[in-house]
């Protein structure tokens, strides 16, 4: 919090640096350039509002999509934290090596454990948890 309050206050002070060596200056209120005209004397240009909406409208859906997307990859890698963390803190799979990977609530479990009883936990612990709809066995016991 506190660099972005920095980042801010550079910009700001950088900005009124440039304004006082461009000979721009703040007079009764209206920001004037070096020759004393009001900055903004020109004539402002039109805006075709229908385009405005319809671009405003175009970017709405990217974001929505983009979002989306987040949102679900941030469900898949809250899944696979779950997995792992329960896999980890597991006293009968020490010494064993497994991957977990999920999409869509599919977990895929990968690597090597040292019998076919701590194959069968690391299943157990994948299925019990919550959002999982299948689990795939790509353990293999050595």
């Amino acid at each position: 919090m506190g660099a972005l309050i920095r980042l801010i206050l550079v910009v700001v002070v950088l900005a009124a640096i440039a304004a006082f060596f461009l000979g721009y200056r703040v007079q009764n209120g209206a920001i004037v350039g070096p020759d004393g005209t009001p900055a903004t004397s020109g004539r402002m240009p039109q805006v075709d509002t229908e385009k405005a909406r319809e671009a405003g409208a175009a970017i709405g859906d990217k974001v929505a999509v983009g979002a989306n997307a987040a949102q679900h990859a941030i469900a898949n890698a809250t899944l696979t934290g779950k997995i792992k963390a329960k896999i980890t803190l597991d006293d009968t799979l020490k010494g064993s090596t497994i991957n977990v990977d999920s999409a869509d609530g599919v977990v895929t479990l990968t690597g090597t454990v040292r019998s076919q009883a701590q194959q069968a936990r690391a299943l157990q612990l994948a299925r019990e948890a919550e959002g999982v709809k299948s689990v795939t066995d790509r353990l293999a016991v050595r």
